[in-house]
């Protein structure tokens, strides 16, 4: 059965232009020219929608490429990067941390959502909103030849998005909380994940590797 309820357009708009930003402040921190701005953003903003749309619900065009207000959202984050990016220096890292936080929850609860609007599972929208919500900064890492956050140990990433879906797939589903409050909840779980854990210290561990030792004799 379909969920009942839809998220405004709000939220993933915010979660693209949230993602674009940090896409060309990552940009702007690596001396790219405006035409690597505008692709970083671009991929940053998009690339965890189009991950959703494409591969995992498929229903029909991506939202990207069949709503302008997407491309708008982009177009502002990018101007926005480009005009304050050279001007945060020694901030420059608390400011790229909070919007990436940001917009990681709002497309945690954002993918979540529409999994749920499509009829699957809660785990389905959980595996969902986590990848829609790491999809763009992994694409963002890769294109300015940066680790992955998502696959290194550290702070807290994928468990932060995971845990935001959960939250909201909780709350709209096991007790019945409207889907705007729900949202923000989940958005502020992952906040507080991300955020938090990069302020304590808390990390994820390595894989255990077992290397073989050289026989002797």
């Amino acid at each position: 059965m379909a969920a009942e309820f839809d998220l405004p357009l709000a939220f993933d708009l915010a979660a693209t232009g949230l993602f674009a930003l940090s896409g060309a402040l990552r940009a702007v921190k690596k001396g790219y020219d405006v035409a690597g701005l505008v692709t970083l953003a671009l991929v940053a903003g998009v690339g965890g929608g189009l991950l959703r749309d494409g591969i995992f619900l498929q229903n029909g065009p991506p939202a990207v490429v069949s709503d302008y207000r997407f491309l708008y959202a982009v177009a502002v984050a990018a101007t926005l990067g480009w005009w304050f990016g050279s001007h945060l220096e020694t901030r420059f890292r608390v400011v790229f941390l909070v919007v990436d936080a940001l917009g990681l929850g709002a497309y945690a609860v954002v993918g979540a959502q529409k999994t749920l609007d499509a009829g699957l599972s809660i785990p389905a929208a959980v595996l969902v909103g986590a990848i829609n919500a790491v999809g763009g900064g992994m694409l963002r890492d890769v294109l300015s030849r940066e680790e992955p956050e998502v696959f290194k140990p550290g702070g807290y990433y994928a468990v932060a998005a995971v845990g935001g879906a959960l939250v909201f797939c909780g709350l709209v589903k096991g007790v019945d909380v409207d889907g705007v409050p729900a949202a923000v909840a989940g958005i502020v779980a992952t906040f507080a994940l991300r955020v938090l854990s990069v302020r304590f210290g808390w990390s994820t561990r390595a894989a255990p590797s077992r290397s073989r030792r050289p026989r002797e004799g």
